[in-house]
């Protein structure tokens, strides 16, 4: 399922490392809308859990996913999961106006929620979500995937816990994207549906913000959204930017697009550049264009020099392994429930306050 041209179905693969035993942590899976599903599936399993039911109203989707995961039996019903008594965590991917509504749904029925982003797109969604975490002592765990499912961002997490450039003072954050207008789904092309560009797109770029600089909440600056060249959907969004100051003192802007040019070899050129008091930090996350069409590329300046590192096959994706674990001790290593929260908040935020050019 890795497709490195095509951003909706990239799904990253890596060692197996289970952190349980067989059995141990059954996995059901609700809502097969965007192709995210796989990576987070992926992910899990390689962790030591089992996909055990999957249930989506559309059986060629359900059909595809028990191709890739052939252990999953196809439920009859949505309730067939969410009623399961050895299904501990329910992951899904549906359509994102649809994706809290689920949340609730799974932590009333006593499971933990792992959703794709954004897990919210309104204020009212994530005060409804906020709240249910309160009353179940559920989890809402959110597929950050340009962070937690990318080797070259674990990479530099190690880099900053171990003081590589001193305080992190600004985060950069570019996100640009193929559209591949011929795969999309019309609600793709509805802010009612999906949120709006930086509610979709940019609450990635926001919850690295958050993490690289340690803040726990920030202040929006600006923001700007246009629709440059898709006018055939006047609702649509093909440009968002915003910029923050964190709780840190920290800035970050970030930019997202869905302009990228089909001769790039990968879905995106994703890049962060992360800026300390005593070096800084780049990350080339999915190729290194014209030079290398391998992803995973960190570079470090510091006051010694300059180095170069391959990530790939050496970083891992300890979040996987963590989230099934908090699951099962009901601790809270995998992620902070509150800045996974803050990350969509101030997305929506920017989203509601943005200036739209044209």
């Amino acid at each position: 399922m890795q497709q490195k041209s095509d951003g909706q179905n990239y799904a990253p693969k890596g060692k197996a490392k289970p952190v349980c035993g067989r059995g141990d942590f059954p996995v059901g899976v609700i809502g097969l809308d965007h192709g995210h599903i796989y990576g987070m599936c992926n992910g899990l399993c390689e962790a030591g859990a089992e996909v055990e039911l999957v249930f989506d109203p559309d059986p060629a989707k359900v059909e595809k996913f028990i191709a890739a995961f052939p252990q999953a039996k196809a439920a009859r019903a949505r309730e067939e999961v969410l009623e399961s008594q050895r299904v501990k965590l329910v992951a899904g991917a549906s359509v994102p106006d649809r994706r809290t509504d689920l949340g609730l749904a799974v932590m009333d029925h006593g499971k933990d929620y792992f959703t794709d982003k954004p897990p919210c797109i309104s204020f009212a969604q994530i005060d409804a979500a906020r709240k249910k975490v309160a009353e179940t002592g559920k989890k809402y765990a959110v597929y950050y995937s340009e962070r937690i499912h990318n080797e070259a961002a674990v990479f530099a997490e190690k880099l900053l816990a171990d003081g590589a450039i001193g305080r992190v003072v600004q985060v950069v954050n570019l996100a640009p994207h193929r559209i591949s207008l011929a795969q999309r789904p019309e609600w793709f092309f509805q802010k009612e549906r999906c949120g709006g560009i930086i509610v979709d797109i940019g609450c990635h770029q926001i919850e690295q913000f958050l993490f690289y600089t340690g803040s726990k909440t920030a202040a929006l600056q600006s923001s700007q959204t246009a629709n440059y060249k898709f006018k055939q959907y006047p609702d649509f969004e093909d440009f968002g930017a915003a910029s923050f100051i964190g709780d840190s003192g920290a800035s970050g802007y970030m930019r997202v697009d869905w302009l990228t040019p089909d001769g790039l070899g990968a879905w995106g050129d994703g890049r962060s550049f992360i800026l300390g008091t005593d070096g800084y930090i780049e990350l080339r996350k999915y190729i290194d264009v014209a030079a290398s069409g391998e992803g995973d590329h960190v570079y470090l300046v510091d006051h010694k020099g300059e180095r170069s590192f391959c990530a790939a096959g050496q970083a891992g994706f300890p979040f996987f392994g963590r989230l099934i674990r908090d699951c099962l001790d009901r601790t809270c290593a995998a992620y902070d429930q509150e800045s996974f929260f803050t990350a969509i908040e101030l997305a929506v935020m920017a989203q509601t306050a943005a200036i739209r050019a044209e």
